[in-house]
């Protein structure tokens, strides 16, 4: 495809998330007051990042157990409020060390 065939795509794909965003800016002048709308935009950051990123997650490794051990450590680690990086080097080292005993076991 070349960049001609390209170019309407990335407009309307660029139009799209502008009106996404600006629409409601321009439209509700007043603050919210409504307890479950607001309950509702609280949450959302959380849950679109959830979907975008556990498929992902799942997805990196060529084993699911790998994945899932990697998960799991993450999880355990951020439960005893450990940082970032402890938490993603961690994982990343469940993951590795799971593929080594995988590796050796079949």
């Amino acid at each position: 495809m070349s960049f001609n065939q390209f170019l309407p795509y990335l407009i309307t794909m660029a139009l799209v998330t502008y009106l996404i965003r600006a629409v409601p800016l321009v439209l509700i002048k007043k603050k919210i007051e409504n307890r479950f709308i607001l309950s509702f935009l609280h949450y959302m950051p959380y849950a679109v990042l959830s979907v975008m990123t556990i498929p992902a997650v799942f997805f990196a490794t060529d084993h699911i157990v790998t994945a899932a051990v990697g998960v799991a450590v993450a999880l355990v680690l951020a439960y005893f409020k450990r940082g970032l990086l402890t938490v993603a080097i961690g994982a990343s080292l469940g993951v590795f060390v799971s593929a080594l005993v995988i590796q050796y076991l079949i």
